[in-house]
């Protein structure tokens, strides 16, 4: 059973990472972490993470955000995720999961709390480094960029190829550190490499489906699904936390 679930979540990550350029990690790690534990969410996601964003980060190359911008946000995020492992690696499971449970939290809480407020493109290309690097710390801790990476970039309301190719780019970047220091830390094995190319047939299965919806369909329904699912999440992670 646990393993039909984990394919449910990481097909519908799929399907949100084809319509909005993200969602494999932010659906599919806690869901994750709740069946398993952090660690092997961070693992098997790192494969469908890299591979999945590399595709997008061509097809919507000539769309991303100036190359200053990238170096920032994408270098900021290859320190962070190195650190943010080193973390990984230490920490009890039940302090990492109330970290994925608190991440989902506050990414939730920045989502709803200022939905119209613009971050104007000069203060974001002076903060972009420090995003990254906060975005990078949570996803090599918790499998989870989004509560720095993807709200930056959201209030920035960016068109929907220039989000995708730019938030691609750093996904690229930030899991290309994170397989060589997941594996320096014993984390990444041969049979997590397995799950994690099993992830990524199931993330390709959903992103053509999203991929149509996104040109279609309302963000908003995107925005109000992912983030429903993400908060029954986030309850049922830190209630078997504490209890």
């Amino acid at each position: 059973m646990s393993l039909v679930l984990a394919a449910l979540a990481i097909l519908l990550g799929g399907v949100m990472k084809g319509a909005i350029g993200a969602g494999v990690p932010v659906i599919a790690a806690p869901a994750l972490t709740m069946l398993f534990n952090v660690q092997t969410a961070v693992a098997i996601l790192v494969v469908p993470n890299l591979l999945s964003n590399l595709w997008q980060a061509w097809h919507f190359r000539s769309e991303a955000m100036p190359r200053r911008f990238l170096l920032l946000f994408a270098g900021g995020g290859m320190l962070g995720v190195a650190v943010g492992t080193l973390v990984l690696a230490v920490l009890p499971q039940d302090t990492l999961s109330l970290m994925v449970a608190c991440a989902v939290i506050i990414y939730i809480a920045l989502r709803l709390a200022r939905p119209g407020w613009t971050l104007a493109r000069e203060r974001a290309t002076r903060l972009c480094g420090a995003a990254g690097i906060a975005g990078g710390f949570l996803q090599g801790a918790t499998g989870i960029s989004a509560p720095a990476s993807i709200t930056f970039l959201n209030a920035m309301k960016l068109p929907r190829g220039t989000f995708i190719g730019t938030i691609s780019i750093f996904f690229v970047s930030m899991t290309a550190m994170q397989i060589p220091a997941l594996w320096s830390v014993g984390l990444l094995s041969l049979e997590m490499l397995i799950y994690g190319f099993g992830a990524l047939g199931l993330v390709f299965l959903g992103m053509p489906l999203g991929n149509w919806l996104g040109e279609r369909a309302s963000p908003k329904v995107f925005d109000m699904v992912m983030l429903v699912t993400l908060g029954a999440i986030a309850v049922k992670i830190l209630f078997e936390a504490i209890v």
